[in-house]
């Protein structure tokens, strides 16, 4: 499998790249901005997007999405609980101090358990609620991975002061749904530093307290 982890914009969201070397198949998560990077690295691996996926609709993930979209065809998935995001994406613009993108409603939506596939890769849609009503992480077993948004980072987990968040219903997903994937799992964050669920499981402060 190709993975690249590029950051993009002001708030150096974690875009990954996820393709197969053999089909040149690919997954673009989280374009947030930087969509002539991201479609450089794809042509640098002669890859063809199939797939966009969003994992919550947070400006500095989806952004760019509608752009990449217009370039390569690819339709964009995320959770239909989030639309109310889109809706005042011209106060998320605010928040940042950044232009107001165009944005859509998806294609289609992320539900708890879809299946996600292009010809080499697959992967389960875990619906992990608490940063955004619709947050969604993207787990691979295959490949020992999961994509967790800003849902669980290193040492920390995602905030819960914006609108859509709640801070019980966030440990709630992340012990229900992603402590009980194996230790080995590598977590790639929305921003930041990897990890993994062991490391998260045994040192990450918020769960010695619940």
């Amino acid at each position: 499998m190709i993975h690249e982890i590029l950051p993009v914009g002001v708030l150096q969201c974690n875009c990954s790249i996820l393709g197969d070397e053999t089909s040149g198949e690919a997954i673009v998560v989280d374009p947030g901005d930087e969509i002539t990077r991201i479609l450089g690295i794809l042509a640098r691996h002669k890859l063809t997007v199939k797939q966009i996926l969003i994992t919550h609709a947070h400006i500095d993930h989806i952004a760019g999405a509608a752009r990449l979209k217009a370039v390569t065809g690819a339709p964009i998935f995320y959770n239909q609980l989030d639309l109310p995001l889109i809706k005042m994406m011209d106060i998320q613009a605010g928040w940042i101090g950044a232009p107001t993108p165009e944005v859509h409603p998806p294609d289609d939506t992320l539900e708890d358990g879809r299946v996600i596939a292009i010809v080499g890769l697959s992967g389960s849609i875990l619906h992990t609620p608490g940063h955004t009503k619709g947050s969604v992480c993207f787990y691979m077993p295959e490949e020992n991975l999961l994509l967790a948004g800003d849902t669980l980072f290193a040492g920390s987990v995602g905030r819960t002061d914006l609108p859509g968040g709640d801070g019980r219903t966030l440990i709630r997903s992340i012990q229900e749904k992603l402590l009980v994937l194996p230790d080995s799992t590598i977590v790639v964050p929305g921003h930041g530093q990897t990890t993994s669920i062991g490391q998260e499981r045994a040192l990450n402060p918020f769960f010695a307290k619940h």
